[in-house]
């Protein structure tokens, strides 16, 4: 088999089907990476979403069958929506992350490779391949990184030249033996206005983020977010673009090349109130097809309220008394109780008082005590 040949028809029909960017790189083991995991873990900087195993993460011949290369791809998405409507005082809205605007990406870029793999299977006999999104084994950016898709910046995306940060990966184990491509030299420079910018300072340093720490993790985390991120979530529902949005490389970046990937702005920037008491099935109805939705309700609610405490929303509040009296929550009834204090306002207070009294679970009375202290300040 001429595979050199088949590698360009390969790259051929990925532009066919709308692949924005593909590299070929070898199954051998990612070294580096591996050492960079084992050194997140000891430090304690990983999320806990991640495959568990890091030597699977890192050695594709442990969960593939005689590996010989992996095909990366990248899907551009847009930065920028069009119509974005504006909160304003009593109506006002949240943000998903950029990465969270229309159809969810795995959905989108799983459908891309499936078209690959079968184009390759129709061309050679005995194809074999390993599809991941996201939620496999390989760590994606390592993947993309080798395979020449773009460099590994300081704020740990994959950056494109063409593209800026704005892309989705994917990537495919296969036994067929495509000659790799070249790695791209890193073009971040002397730049670090990403880590400057880290609303948390989860960027610790060049490359290296703390997810403990990251607000696009504690965004999707289901208990009560930790007292010293709250006032810095401001109104992000899921996801946080900050470390993107002040790259030199995104400038000017703004493709619109996949329909499926267009924003509901309804959706993307939603109003706050109506997501206090939506039910699970008008979630899903509502929210199911973006990736934003896949922790549930719950995280985006909570945020929801946080995000009232952010405008100071006093419109909300007779929402957020009933909220802290009737959910059967714990962390969404402190959540409230927190957010009444920072708004403020004798209704508030008294609400607060009245919940001390018969509240008692231990998480809520101390979220209690803590909007009651508000008042005294």
């Amino acid at each position: 088999m001429d595979y050199k040949k088949l590698k360009h028809e390969i790259i051929a029909y990925s532009r066919e089907i709308g692949i924005d960017k593909i590299g070929f790189t070898s199954a051998d083991p990612f070294v580096e990476m591996k050492n960079l995991l084992i050194r997140q873990e000891e430090l304690g900087y990983q999320s806990g979403f991640e495959h568990k195993n890091i030597e699977e993460r890192t050695h594709p011949e442990l969960i593939f069958d005689e590996p010989r290369a992996i095909i990366a791809i990248a899907l551009a998405y847009p930065s920028k929506m069009n119509d974005a409507p504006r909160g304003e005082p009593g109506n006002r809205r949240g943000i998903f992350c950029k990465a969270s605007w229309g159809v969810d990406y795995h959905v989108l870029v799983r459908e891309k490779l499936e078209q690959l793999a079968a184009f390759i299977d129709s061309k050679i006999r005995d194809a074999r391949f390993k599809l991941m999104v996201d939620t496999g084994e390989l760590v994606d950016r390592a993947v993309a990184e080798r395979a020449g898709i773009g460099w590994s910046g300081k704020n740990c995306s994959i950056i494109t030249p063409e593209f800026g940060s704005y892309v989705y990966l994917g990537e495919m184990i296969t036994n067929l033996p495509f000659e790799p491509d070249e790695p791209m030299q890193d073009q971040c420079g002397e730049c670090t206005k990403c880590l400057d910018a880290c609303p948390t300072g989860a960027l610790v340093q060049p490359g290296q983020l703390d997810a403990q720490s990251c607000i696009a993790f504690l965004t999707q985390t289901k208990g009560l977010l930790p007292d010293e991120f709250r006032d810095k979530v401001g109104n992000r529902l899921y996801g946080c673009d900050t470390c993107q949005v002040v790259c030199p490389k995104n400038k000017g970046v703004d493709f619109h090349l996949h329909p499926e990937m267009e924003p509901d702005p309804d959706i993307a920037k939603p109003l706050l109130k109506p997501l206090l008491d939506i039910s699970n099935r008008e979630f899903k109805e509502k929210y199911g097809e973006v990736s934003g939705s896949w922790r549930g309700k719950k995280p985006i609610q909570r945020n929801a309220i946080i995000a009232l405490a952010h405008f100071k929303e006093a419109s909300a509040v007779n929402d957020l008394i009933k909220i802290l009296n009737e959910d059967v929550r714990p962390e969404i009834r402190g959540t409230a109780a927190w957010t009444l204090g920072k708004i403020g306002g004798e209704k508030a207070r008294e609400a607060l008082m009245l919940a001390q009294a018969g509240e008692e679970n231990p998480l809520v009375l101390g979220e209690i005590d803590k909007g009651l202290q508000f008042f005294e300040k």
